[in-house]
C-alpha cells in the first residue's frame, strides 16, 4: 500500500484493523497485547463483537485467518453489504469446515453483491440466474512460481521485494473481464502460465537486487521459466 500510494507505512497501517478473540485491537488494550499485535492497536473505544466492529470501522474488505469457522455470520455479512456496494469477503481459514463462511452464504446473504475468496476451494454457485466463481486465495498461486523464480535465478537469499514482486505479478494477470465476473484472481486453469510469469518477475527482481548467482541473466525469463517447469506427461508402455 505504501509503495502504491507513496504514503508512510504508519499512515497506511491505520487503515488496517485487527480483531482477536477479545474483540477489536485498540490502544487501551496495549498493556495486555502480544508484541506482534501492538503496532495494529489504534485509538478507538473497545468493541467485543465482530459485527459491532464492522459497523463501527466500516471496512471495505473483511479477511478471516483465525482458523475458527463460522465467524462471518449472516449479521456480519449483512453489515458488510449495507456499507459496501461490492463487499470483499475473504474466508481464508482451512480446512473447509473451518472457513469463516461458505461461498453460498456470502453470495446469498449479500444478495449476489459480495466478491468472495476462500482458502479452501468452493464450487461455483448460482444466485438469481448468475453463476459466481469463488476465488481460491491460498499459496497455490504464489508458492510454485516464487520457488521457481528463486531456483532459476540462483538467488542467494530471499528479499522482501521479491515477495512483493510475486504478489504484483499475480495481480497483474487479473483482467477487467475477470473483475466483471467477480474474480480477484486469474482462473486456476491457467496456473502453469501464471506460475511462469510469477517466476520470471521474481527472478528479474533477484537479478535487479544483485542476489542472483546464475549468470548471465536469460534474455527471456518467461520462456526460460517454462523450460524449467516439469511436465507430468508419461509415455505409454502398452
Amino acid at each position: 500500500m505504501s509503495k502504491q500510494t507513496g504514503n508512510p507505512i504508519e499512515e497506511n497501517r491505520k487503515k488496517i484493523w485487527l480483531v482477536d478473540s477479545k474483540g477489536l485491537i485498540v490502544d487501551s488494550r496495549k498493556h495486555s497485547l502480544q508484541h506482534f499485535k501492538k503496532p495494529w492497536a489504534h485509538e478507538h473505544e473497545p468493541v467485543s463483537k465482530l459485527v459491532d466492529a464492522v459497523k463501527a470501522i466500516k471496512p471495505t474488505v473483511l479477511i478471516g485467518t483465525s482458523g475458527v469457522g463460522k465467524q462471518f455470520t449472516r449479521e456480519v455479512v449483512d453489515a458488510m453489504a449495507s456499507i459496501n456496494e461490492k463487499p470483499l469477503i475473504m474466508a481464508l481459514s482451512n480446512p473447509t469446515s473451518q472457513a469463516e463462511c461458505t461461498a453460498e452464504e456470502a453470495y446469498t446473504w449479500s444478495e449476489g453483491r459480495a466478491i468472495f475468496a476462500s482458502g479452501s476451494p468452493f464450487d461455483p454457485f448460482e444466485y438469481d440466474g448468475k453463476v459466481f466463481v469463488p476465488g481460491q486465495a491460498n499459496n497455490a498461486y504464489i508458492f510454485p512460481g516464487f520457488g521457481l523464480g528463486v531456483i532459476m535465478s540462483g538467488a542467494i537469499r530471499v528479499h522482501d521485494d521479491m515477495l512483493l514482486t510475486a504478489s504484483e505479478a499475480l495481480a497483474a494477470q487479473v483482467t477487467e473481464e475477470h473483475f466483471k465476473k467477480g474474480l480477484i484472481y486469474p482462473p486456476f486453469s491457467d496456473i502453469r502460465k501464471i506460475s511462469a510469469n510469477i517466476a520470471a518477475k521474481v527472478a528479474a527482481k533477484a537479478y535487479e537486487l544483485g542476489l542472483a548467482s546464475h549468470l548471465p541473466q536469460p534474455e527471456d525469463l518467461v520462456k526460460y521459466a517454462e523450460s524449467c517447469m516439469y511436465s507430468p506427461v508419461y509415455r505409454s508402455y502398452r
